[in-house]
């Protein structure tokens, strides 16, 4: 009778154990038409998003196609912010023509060192820090308000630590396809990733 349990229980523990992988199978199928359906609609490259720009217009990022990206969360009361925007002019006013663009998107969540309106941050950047490049609508870059364009820079490179952006003056190069090819931290200085720019802006 002791071995007729033991094979019962046997086979019901192998029943509940096939019912578990059935349900875990049908639940996350990576064949289903569903997942299938999901990895297609997952955003490729930067060219699938939209932001806003800092006048609340909205702008496709597919205005880039073929250019050098580089993406900055700034802040004008930052520690990092004088010598940050002189340098991204520097870059800037040297490349543009070659087919660099650098796109700055406020973000207030690091020290709250961008408090301003967005009228006011245009006002700063355009008169004390004279930047050309475009600036963007202020946004969050890490918790559940991140925009859909940070979540896909941070999920294409990740930082030391976890993905979260650390910091202001955090950057993502994009190629000209599109692609994000590298991240740096806040203190590495735009200078420094001189050559890196050059590099993409002479690939086909």
């Amino acid at each position: 009778m002791g071995t007729n349990l033991l094979k019962n229980s046997n086979w019901v523990s192998l029943f509940f154990l096939l019912l578990a992988f059935l349900l875990c199978f049908y639940t996350y199928n990576p064949f289903s038409s569903k997942t299938i359906m999901a990895a297609q609609d997952a955003p490729k490259s930067i060219y699938d998003f939209s932001v806003k720009d800092i006048s609340g217009n909205d702008v496709s990022l597919s205005e880039y196609r073929g250019k050098v990206v580089l993406i900055v969360n700034v802040a004008s009361k930052c520690g990092l912010t004088q010598s940050n925007y002189k340098e991204l002019n520097v870059l800037y006013e040297k490349y543009k023509n070659e087919g660099l663009e650098i796109l700055a998107f406020p973000c207030n969540q690091f020290a709250g060192q961008e408090p301003g309106s967005n009228e006011e941050i245009q006002e700063v950047v355009c008169t004390m820090f004279k930047a050309e490049f475009p600036i963007f609508d202020k946004v969050e870059v890490n918790g559940k308000n991140t925009v859909a364009l940070y979540k896909f820079l941070k999920s294409e490179k990740g930082g030391y630590f976890g993905d979260a952006i650390k910091w202001n003056f955090t950057k993502f190069l994009v190629d000209k396809q599109g692609k994000v090819v590298e991240r740096y931290a806040p203190t590495t200085s735009p200078l420094k990733i001189e050559k890196d720019i050059q590099n993409l802006l002479g690939s086909s």
